[in-house]
């Protein structure tokens, strides 16, 4: 398994249970196939750099985890579907030895 990171972007607006949806989602998109969540990291609200679908402003979590890379396209997919989830990246990060 690789180690990866994945910061996403949710609409500052959205209640506590669409929040914890969307974890949820992640975190079994992630663990369904042997996966395993390093950390969650909650950046909380921030100023964006531009405008997304009229927001200034979003909500920033940062998750480390470990996967195989054929679950990163099912984790991409499973973001790409949340209405609440504006922007999202997965990146390969270097294994700290």
């Amino acid at each position: 398994m690789k180690a990866y990171e994945l910061l996403y972007v949710i609409d500052p607006s959205a209640s506590d249970e669409v929040r914890a949806g969307v974890s949820a989602r992640i975190d079994a998109a992630i663990t369904t196939e042997g996966g395993q969540v390093d950390s969650i990291d909650n950046w909380g609200k921030r100023k964006l750099a531009y405008e997304i679908d009229g927001l200034s402003e979003g909500d920033y979590t940062l998750v480390n985890f470990h996967a195989d890379p054929t679950q990163i396209a099912e984790l991409d997919r499973v973001l790409r579907i949340a209405d609440a989830v504006k922007r999202h990246m997965v990146v390969r990060r270097q294994e700290e030895e």
